[in-house]
């Protein structure tokens, strides 16, 4: 049986910065430990909620070193190390193991359009640099590139490959995940509207962004689906589903960010280019929080 760390809801923090755009690390450690506190079965810092692109190498290294500082083991990390040269992920692959990383997330990310041959020398090239296991990430909104069930088998047969994190929002391929590849691999829903759908198809887990708005609804999901009590969790779905659509399509890191501030957490500053929701569309997430009681357990 392949090493598999992680199951249950993964939760996703953002990253915060100051008026000045500089990573607000004090603030960004409150927002982890409540998501620990709040029994997330893991934390996975850099990803598309932590705005992993628009970050230099030091801000990286600092977000990555304050998570693991902040968890103290407490559950499973999962750090994302993307970059769209090999050698630069590679760099940040082994820093996020140095630092103490239970496992790394990469998406291939490019420029032009990459081949499957391309991908797979990628991945392999990181994972012979590093002992950890790896979550190979499909998210073509994001990346660019839609790794093809086929394309996912091949990485899997490479070690250290052990998870992969599926967000194009399409179903069958959790379906076919699952039975073709067998429990030695784990796959991990990404498309947060389809939360209820990829547990049915037997997910892992999920990896989303909402435990920083509605950490409880969510881990009752996972705990429903794990008694197999589908009624349950399919009216612990709905309860949840508008929230889970709002964030999805106005922007994980906006949307977030400015629930926490609602909330009275602080989601902090943006990074140019990226700017806050508009007065609007933070009423319309007031009144979506408010529906789902969310602020009773902030």
């Amino acid at each position: 049986m392949s090493y598999i760390p992680f199951k249950g809801v993964i939760a996703y923090p953002v990253t915060p910065f100051d008026d000045k755009e500089n990573v607000d690390i004090p603030l960004f450690k409150k927002q982890v430990e409540r998501l620990v506190s709040a029994g997330a079965h893991g934390i996975a810092p850099l990803g598309s909620t932590g705005v992993l692109p628009y970050l230099n190498d030091a801000e990286k290294e600092a977000v990555t070193e304050a998570t693991i500082q902040q968890v103290g083991g407490r559950v499973p990390t999962l750090v994302g190390v993307s970059n769209l040269t090999t050698a630069n992920t590679v760099y940040h692959a082994q820093f996020a193991e140095k630092a103490g990383a239970t496992a790394v997330m990469i998406i291939p990310m490019s420029y032009w359009k990459l081949t499957d041959d391309e991908i797979v020398k990628h991945y392999d090239t990181v994972a012979s640099k590093i002992s950890i296991p790896i979550m190979a990430y499909n998210n073509p909104a994001t990346g660019g590139v839609d790794m093809s069930p086929a394309l996912l088998k091949r990485l899997l047969q490479i070690p250290n490959i052990t998870m992969i994190k599926e967000s194009t929002g399409d179903i069958q391929r959790m379906y076919y995940l699952r039975k073709e590849l067998g429990d030695d691999v784990a796959f991990f829903n990404g498309s947060n509207p389809l939360a209820l759908a990829a547990f049915s198809a037997g997910a892992n887990g999920w990896c989303t962004a909402a435990p920083n708005l509605i950490p409880d609804l969510n881990i009752a999901l996972y705990n429903a689906v794990q008694e197999n009590d589908m009624e349950k969790a399919k009216a612990i779905f709905y309860q949840q589903v508008d929230l889970l659509k709002f964030i999805v399509a106005k922007g994980l890191p906006r949307s977030i960010k400015a629930g926490l501030d609602l909330l009275g957490i602080g989601g902090g500053n943006f990074k140019s280019p990226l700017k806050p929701l508009n007065e609007n569309e933070i009423a319309e997430l007031d009144n979506i929080l408010s529906a789902v009681g969310s602020k009773a357990m902030a």
